[in-house]
């Protein structure tokens, strides 16, 4: 299984905004985040997918197609160009990233859940504990 990652969504107001960051790569084919050093455990990654906390939730995953320098000293963490909206769950604000093993990682909403990324997601979070979405 995939290790996956969790990083603050930060700059972005809600997670429409987020997906409308995500999606605006669509034409690149991959959406860049820019990193300081490249985790020790990259090769563990690919595949997996990088969790988004928005408002100490986590809100959406996008899937992780790999690492690649920059050029710069830094490190590209290259995603598909999709946010998965998945149940929220509390996460605390951290700086940089943090390792998720995919056992505690929030299971996806599904197709039903139309919409989701507008709601706040508090009421995300309570509708999918009820089994609603």
């Amino acid at each position: 299984m995939p290790l996956n990652m969790t990083k603050i969504a930060f700059r972005s107001e809600s997670p429409a905004t987020l997906r409308a960051w995500l999606e605006s790569h669509r034409e690149m084919g991959e959406a860049r985040l820019t990193t300081r050093y490249l985790p020790k455990r990259h090769a563990e990654m690919v595949g997996g997918s990088l969790y988004w906390i928005h408002q100490k939730k986590i809100v959406g995953r996008s899937p992780i197609i790999g690492f690649m320098d920059n050029g710069e000293g830094r490190q590209w963490i290259r995603l598909e160009p999709r946010l998965i909206a998945v149940q929220t769950i509390p996460r605390r604000a951290h700086q940089g990233w943090r390792y998720l093993e995919e056992k505690d990682a929030p299971p996806d909403l599904g197709e039903g859940a139309e919409g989701a990324e507008e709601m706040p997601a508090e009421m995300l979070g309570e509708l999918s504990k009820l089994g609603l979405v």
